[in-house]
């Protein structure tokens, strides 16, 4: 007996329609599929900016560093030049120093009250000489310090009245006579007057 029709053409289950609740998990695996895609282009973008973050800060990092080492290289001769010349000035400084306290005592020591008349001449030599001497100091010396500093910090001593050449010669005469008249004036008056009397009495 032949086969009916109705059977010959029932449909296999692969031929079947998916039921909706295949669609259903189909589609709902789709989305999953494609959210879980576009967190890992996420990754990749995120991954991506931080190496490019990285490279930039390397970059940054050689620049900035090749910079700092020419700058500390070049400062560090400088300082060094500078750290030099300031030790050498504060050398120059404390010898200055040093030698103004060794004539500051020489002319704190000039007592003309204690000078005798004997040695009236040779201590009055003596101690301006020792004027002298200070001056030249001085002023050889604070010309060196103004030379270094950027304007005057201390002016020179002025020139005294027993300073200098020819003129010196002159001032220095005329101190003297001036001095020695003061000297001998007394013995002069005490002469005429013995004169006087003497012419008196005779």
């Amino acid at each position: 007996m032949a086969e009916p029709v109705r059977d010959r053409y029932v449909e296999s289950p692969e031929n079947q329609p998916d039921s909706p609740e295949e669609l259903d998990n189909q589609v709902q695996r789709a989305q999953e599929q494609l959210l879980q895609l576009k967190r890992q282009q996420e990754m990749i973008e995120r991954q991506k900016r931080e190496l490019e973050e990285l490279s930039r800060k390397q970059e940054e990092l050689e620049r900035g560093r090749a910079e700092m080492i020419e700058k500390l290289s070049r400062s560090m001769v400088t300082i060094e030049r500078e750290t030099y010349e300031a030790e050498k000035r504060v050398e120059q400084l404390r010898a200055t120093n040093a030698a103004f306290l060794q004539h500051l005592d020489v002319l704190e020591r000039i007592n003309p009250k204690n000078w005798s008349n004997a040695d009236l001449h040779k201590e009055l030599s003596k101690a301006l000489s020792s004027v002298d001497d200070a001056r030249t100091e001085f002023n050889k010396s604070i010309t060196k310090i103004n030379a270094k500093a950027d304007q005057e910090i201390i002016p020179p001593a002025t020139m005294g009245p027993y300073d200098g050449g020819k003129e010196t010669g002159a001032v220095n005469f005329g101190l003297w006579l001036k001095r020695g008249l003061a000297f001998t004036l007394p013995l002069i008056v005490f002469g005429v007057i013995a004169l006087v009397i003497a012419l008196c009495l005779r």
